[in-house]
């Protein structure tokens, strides 16, 4: 197996010590650019806006039918003093190790590896993306002048082939009550109160008829003008959705559940849904999933699918006519963390499966 392991372990640590969050991605833009060009690989520069580029790396002639996927930018860091990369007891830590610099690591060491053997570029593209961990505007940028049939996706999978993605709803609830002196405060007229008040029942209500799926208040907000009760509020959640729901049935539901919460005009409430996003579930058969099993085969490793239960790019490419694989090292229960990591040896699994499927075309 021609993937070397070290050259593999460097790429990742110099990636991770190039904070890139959303929007930010010039600088490791630029070191992957000089990184492929001394690797011999053919890279384009797709302009996505200004000091913001997809890396591409394509076979001349038709696109092909496959497309190996990574993205280049991160979140932000929770402490800047403390994102860079460092290795203990066989774990690679660092912002982005396994969300997802280790997985667009191990696709570029695959085609590396891949031409040094042949000598050729494998049947396949890699796309290196910004912005996938806001608005998706690299993958939207990529489809707008590639066309091909599959993609492998390299999120935090644990190594395991996902068919099934769960859709993404995210809603803006806000509520408005009576601005008074803290001093005469009245809970029935107390944006905040109300607030809290109807998360709680939301979450309630969410949890016991409709188990499966996943809520998250991810902000609350209120207005902060001294010793007064706050006349304003707004809290974001985010709902990952099972792909056999229908999302048109999730928001009718729960604009009803929250319009019966606000009987009064003490306090008014707006309710709107800022992104809707459906998932999808692929059969497993047909030629390009018995090619996945055959390199899963050859690389001694178990054929064992799942599903992926965040938002993620993958999305797009299915709203764009792409049948969507999402395959990676890592987990996301360490993705977004302060001590985000990823396994070394399944990176390098990772790598050498990566390296099998592109042989397999």
């Amino acid at each position: 197996m021609p993937i070397r392991e070290e050259r593999l372990i460097s790429l990742t640590e110099s990636l991770v010590n190039i904070y890139s969050p959303t929007g930010k991605e010039l600088e490791v833009c630029e070191f992957l650019q000089e990184y492929l060009q001394k690797a011999e690989l053919p890279v384009e520069l797709q302009e996505v806006e200004k000091d913001r580029h997809n890396l591409i790396i394509a076979p001349e002639g038709e696109t092909p039918a496959l497309c190996m996927n990574g993205h280049i930018d991160t979140v932000a860091a929770s402490d800047y003093d403390s994102y860079e990369f460092y290795e203990e007891e066989g774990e690679l830590y660092g912002l982005g190790t396994t969300d997802m610099k280790g997985g667009c690591a191990a696709m570029v060491e695959a085609f590396h590896a891949y031409y040094e053997d042949t000598g050729t570029l494998p049947d396949a593209l890699l796309s290196l993306v910004v912005g996938e961990e806001e608005t998706g505007d690299g993958t939207t940028r990529l489809l707008e002048d590639y066309n091909f049939t599959w993609a492998i996706i390299g999120e935090p999978t644990n190594l395991k082939p996902c068919f099934n993605h769960y859709g993404y709803i995210e809603a803006n609830l806000s509520t408005r009550g009576e601005r008074m002196h803290a001093a005469m405060a009245r809970q029935e007229v107390n944006a905040v109160h109300a607030m809290l008040g109807a998360l709680l029942k939301l979450t309630d209500y969410l949890e016991a008829e409709k188990e499966d799926i996943i809520f998250n208040i991810r902000d609350v907000f209120s207005a902060r003008s001294g010793f007064v009760v706050p006349d304003y509020c707004e809290a974001w959640l985010d709902l990952h959705i099972p792909p056999h729901y229908p999302a048109g049935t999730i928001i009718y539901d729960i604009e009803e559940f929250i319009r019966e919460l606000f009987p009064k005009e003490d306090v008014d409430e707006i309710l709107n849904f800022t992104t809707l996003r459906s998932g999808y579930s692929l059969p497993e058969k047909g030629p390009f999933t018995k090619k996945l099993i055959e390199s899963f085969e050859a690389e001694g490793a178990p054929w064992d699918t799942s599903f992926f239960p965040s938002d993620s790019d993958a999305i797009i490419f299915w709203e764009n006519g792409v049948r969507p694989v999402i395959l990676g090292p890592g987990t996301l229960e360490k993705a977004h963390r302060e001590d985000e990591s990823v396994n070394k040896k399944q990176l390098i699994d990772a790598a050498k499966l990566y390296y099998r499927i592109l042989c397999s075309l």
